[in-house]
């Protein structure tokens, strides 16, 4: 049964609940200033689709189609599904983070986390009524540990410090390029809202990306495991992207809600049936760019990272639950179960890692007050 909230206050008297309710016990979750925070409109008019050169909507009842509200509607609750799901995964971690470092980055990311889904919640309650309100309640009764998620990414298992740095490396990086895209919305709230969101989700990237330099240039972590790991969260992070030829993503792109990635800077008009096969190729492109970084750092050629192809164990779109390698190759589906124990992470290789993030210099050091700096 839904919570009923009659205004924004007792949204945030459930959202104390939600943080007591998983577990969140930390001094400084607990007490970081939570609020909503809008940037400026650098653009007053909508850019893009059959609306563009009309000023933004300021209110959903500025919008003049039911349809467009309730696209808008869906489009802000999964954006907050994500925000407090990615909470929920990685909260084991405050109990063994490596350093102190680790554990004031873990501990931004989280509570930034929070204030991007406190940020959604805002406006559903501010913005869309009743319907709203029972939207925002429900961001807070799903839970990842029950696979309640809406996106499949967000009911994985964060399990060690290897899982959270290639989760803040792939699955936080499609978040950028997600809240890029609605950067650009015609709904000003919502647009207005991702210039904060933007420069606390480039932190979460960063981390992702030093946490996983700093593990390979200590050369504890194979990069054999290493690579499982990449073959289990990637395709979660192309799947993120929605499924191909999607209608949904074509009448959000017409009636102005959500933009390409490279929106401002790309004059071509775009293939609106194909505008999620456009981001996951641009994700893709951006993302292996990082492993070849990656690699320098791995001199054996054999033993060197790489991103999986498109077709590899995905769960939506045009190759879904079909059998590839993580080359791309077809397999036949009885080879399919073997193949995946090959390349994806085993028991015993949780356990290797868990046994590795107990050595001393595993990760390369860093100074808490590096953060600062």
């Amino acid at each position: 049964m839904v919570r009923k909230l009659h205004n924004f206050d007792d949204w945030i008297d459930y959202f104390r609940y939600w943080q007591d309710s998983i577990g969140l016990e930390q001094d400084y979750l607990r007490s970081f200033k939570f609020e909503a925070k809008f940037g400026e409109q650098e653009v007053s008019h909508i850019e893009f689709g059959h609306y563009r050169g009309q000023r933004k909507w300021p209110t959903v009842m500025h919008i003049p189609d039911q349809r467009i509200r309730d696209a808008l509607l869906n489009l802000i609750v999964y954006q907050g599904d994500t925000e407090f799901a990615s909470v929920e995964q990685q909260r084991n971690l405050l109990q063994h983070a490596p350093s102190d470092y680790d554990l004031l980055s873990l501990q931004r990311v989280m509570t930034e986390e929070m204030r991007h889904g406190w940020q959604m919640s805002y406006l559903l309650c501010t913005h869309f009524g009743d319907e709203g309100k029972r939207e925002a309640a429900k961001l807070l009764e799903r839970r990842a540990d029950e696979g309640e998620r809406l996106l499949g990414s967000f009911n994985e298992i964060v399990d060690n410090w290897l899982d959270f740095f290639t989760y803040t490396q792939f699955i936080d990086r499609d978040g950028k390029f997600q809240l890029k895209m609605l950067s650009v919305s015609g709904f000003d709230p919502l647009s207005r809202s991702m210039g904060p969101m933007l420069k606390e989700e480039s932190f979460h990237l960063g981390t992702g990306n030093n946490g996983l330099l700093r593990i390979v240039k200590a050369g504890k972590m194979p990069p054999e495991v290493i690579q499982r790991f990449f073959c289990k969260w990637i395709p979660t992070a192309f799947d993120l992207f929605g499924t191909d030829s999607s209608s949904s993503a074509h009448w959000a792109y017409v009636w102005g809600l959500k933009g390409r990635y490279d929106e401002r800077d790309n004059p071509v008009e775009p293939d609106k049936s194909h505008l999620n096969e456009m981001s996951r190729g641009l994700y893709r492109q951006e993302i292996a760019k990082l492993v070849d970084r990656l690699n320098m750092f791995i001199p054996e050629r054999e033993r060197q990272l790489k991103v999986p192809e498109l077709q590899f164990n995905r769960k939506i779109g045009m190759y879904a639950h079909q059998p590839h390698t993580v080359d791309g190759e077809p397999l036949s589906a009885e080879k399919y179960k073997d193949y995946l124990a090959t390349v994806l992470p085993r028991p015993e290789d949780i356990q290797l890692v868990h046994d590795i993030e107990k050595e001393p210099g595993w990760i390369e050091a860093k100074k808490a007050d590096s953060l600062l700096s």
